[in-house]
């Protein structure tokens, strides 16, 4: 999370604020009228001491029983009244205010779904879901409470010294005398309190990371028995969030006591010059009575000074750090020309478009490769002389009807926050793979493969260089269409808290009950069935009440449901069982056939899904062939293949069958390399 924030002595809490005004705008109608009747209100309680000035002057001076019930009357409809209006005002904001909240939140979430995931990395998830929670609930109560009351406090408390003037304007003097010292004494409190605000904030978005790590990975904790170290570590923060609470309570009680000690003697000796006046026989009694009464009655605008502002700064506070995500900019499809053919738009992922896009692929290769079967997975000669006349350069896979597949030319990546000095993730990647192929990407751990997946969908944008999808430069779509054309398996599945079919069909818009019962075969999802409420069961939090295979194998499915024209797989089958892979190898190749894939490979049996393979080393694309040909010709490709850091390894991989199979029996290539 960026650390940098605006310091408290040039932050402008005004202008912090103000940044709200969009949002209360459609509202402001409300929110005027209830400032207006609650400015009425204060007004209608400054008329009370009026009126017992009256009845000390009037009927009781005059011993009228009648006149002094009559005054009663009077004081009981105003309270009435008073009571009634402040009543309206808080009708009147707070369906509006809890409006502004919803629609806050709804443009905070949006705008997160539209953020980079660069953003994602860097900013923890607590820090996020605080901003979501705890500010916007602080910035509806300011708007309904504080915000009016700023407004009407300040009215009453000049309305009130008016009339305290015209009353007696020397008593008047007196009261007024303690502004000066409270203006002072204020302003350090905002300054300081503002600070102290924006610290606590912070360590509530800290916390709530931490609470959210330990439930997530309560699993985790409990297997390695670490709950007292995590438990240490939660109490930790929250001893250090008690401490700035309570700094802030100490700051808080500081103003409360000079704002409630300074008036408070003002109106004491007030009280003691009226007295002498009124024996003196320069006042009336009556007017002592409405003075000081007018003068109590503006004690809580005066003592809720404190509390106002301590709000105001609570949301200011608020406010900055909810734009500070809000101000983040989101991704933006700044389209350009196109840099190829245009003739393969595509639409989305839907299943007639995904038979258009796999055509060239699967029809070709039914020529030759027909005999890939799900039981010995087997390419035939054809699917060999393909690849070999695809080593000089010439697609042996006939016919593409202007489709250019996957292009990579001159790509270089590196991360938005790396320095600018360091080396790039990804150098000068060059690799073309052609409509209909399956490209496996293998490299040792940290060599850039899944960040080269990454770059395909534009999760990141490529530093340098150029990527295509039949001749289209995927700058040059909107990610909308790049998303709707490719579907993404990562190597961590990632399963919502809802129904298994829902989870599945996330992959495509407008998939049915077909494309999802295909799906889940493809993927050998077959348990959902067996589920309580089958495909419409729900999977819970992240998915954890299923198995991690279980998890994979949804996530496979709701990569294929669209029948994508383009395939990246991050190492989907790492969680799935020996017999389970095989059965799913096996249905995942008719998929390949139809599509342009490029899938991640640890092992072999995953390798063999591929056409070809391209070997990744330091960020570079350091050899491309078949996976025979770098078994043999490249010792680094042979040593990830097996597992060893000797030179040996090859024997631990046959030479391809006499009758031209490139792959054996699914089952025994597995026994043979574990």
């Amino acid at each position: 999370m960026p650390e940098k924030h605006v310091d408290p002595k040039d932050r402008s809490t005004v202008r912090s604020l103000l940044r709200l005004w969009p949002y209360v705008r459609p509202v402001r109608g409300r929110l005027f009228s209830a400032a207006m009747v609650a400015v009425v209100a204060s007004c209608v309680g400054l008329v009370i001491p009026l009126v017992l000035k009256w009845m000390v002057d009037g009927p009781v001076a005059d011993r009228d029983p009648g006149g002094v019930w009559l005054g009663a009357l009077y004081l009981l409809l105003l309270g009435l009244a008073e009571a009634g209006l402040f009543g309206l005002r808080r009708w009147l904001v707070a369906r509006p205010m809890a409006g502004v909240e919803a629609a806050m939140r709804a443009d905070l979430y949006r705008h997160l779904q539209r953020l980079p995931v660069a953003f994602h990395d860097r900013w923890p998830s607590g820090q996020l879901l605080s901003r979501a929670t705890t500010d916007l609930m602080l910035l509806r109560m300011f708007l309904a409470f504080p915000l009016i009351f700023l407004l009407v406090n300040g009215t009453t408390i000049l309305v009130g010294f008016v009339i305290l003037l015209m009353q007696q304007w020397t008593l008047g003097l007196v009261l007024l005398a303690p502004v000066v010292p409270l203006v002072v004494v204020c302003s350090l409190f905002e300054t300081k309190y503002s600070a102290v605000a924006r610290r606590a904030q912070d360590q509530v978005g800290d916390l709530t990371t931490v609470v959210e790590e330990s439930v997530l990975g309560i699993r985790i904790i409990k297997g390695f028995g670490r709950h007292r170290s995590q438990a240490r570590a939660f109490r930790a923060l929250s001893e250090r969030l008690r401490e700035t609470e309570l700094g802030k309570a100490r700051l808080l009680a500081g103003i409360w006591a000079v704002i409630t000690t300074v008036p408070e003697l003002a109106i004491g000796a007030a009280l003691v010059l009226g007295t002498i006046q009124v024996a003196d026989g320069g006042l009336s009694a009556g007017t002592l009575v409405a003075f000081l009464s007018t003068a109590l009655a503006l004690r809580w605008p005066i003592e809720s000074i404190g509390f106002l502002l301590a709000m105001s700064q609570e949301s200011a506070t608020a406010t900055e750090r909810y734009f500070e995500v809000m101000d983040v900019a989101e991704e933006r499809d700044e389209l350009s020309e196109p840099t190829g053919p245009t003739e393969a738009t595509g639409p989305t992922k839907t299943a007639g478009a995904a038979d258009e896009a796999g055509t060239a692929g699967a029809g070709a290769r039914t020529a030759g490769a027909g005999a890939r079967t799900a039981g010995a997975g087997a390419r035939t000669a054809g699917a060999g002389a393909r690849t070999a006349g695809a080593a000089d350069g010439v697609p042996a896979d006939g016919p593409t009807d202007g489709r250019e597949g996957m292009v990579f030319e001159g790509v270089e990546f590196r991360y938005p926050d790396a320095d600018p000095g360091s080396a790039p993730v990804l150098s000068r990647i060059d690799l073309s793979i052609r409509p209909g192929e399956t490209m496996a990407l293998v490299g040792a751990t940290g060599s850039g493969k899944t960040t080269l997946t990454a770059l395909v969908p534009r999760l990141y944008e490529a530093t340098a260089g150029r990527i295509t999808l039949d001749g289209r430069d995927i700058a040059a779509m909107s990610r909308q269409e790049l998303r709707g054309l490719v579907s993404v398996a990562f190597e961590e599945p990632t399963l919502f808290s809802a129904t298994v079919g829902e989870n599945v069909l996330m992959g495509a818009d407008g998939a049915g009950q077909d494309e999802l019962r295909r799906a889940l075969a493809i993927a050998q999802a077959d348990f959902v069935h067996d589920l309580p409420d089958g495909i419409g069961t729900q999977v819970g939090e992240q998915g954890l009440s299923l198995s991690g295979g279980q998890r994979q194998r949804l996530a496979l499915a709701r990569a294929v449901v669209g029948r994508p024209r383009f395939l990246v797989l991050d190492d989907p089958l790492s969680a799935l069982d020996v017999h389970t892979e095989a059965l799913v190898e096996a249905a995942l190749r008719q998929v390949l056939e139809e599509t342009t894939a490029i899938v991640v490979a640890h092992r072999p049996s995953t390798v063999m899904l591929a056409d070809r393979v391209a070997l990744l080393s330091e960020g570079r694309i350091v050899a491309v062939g078949t996976h025979q040909e770098l078994l043999r010709g490249n010792a680094e490709y042979a040593r990830l293949m097996s597992g060893d850091d000797d030179d040996t390894e090859q024997d631990a991989f046959p030479d391809p069958p006499t009758d031209g199979r490139l792959v054996p029996d699914v089952a025994a290539e597995k026994d043979r390399t574990r």
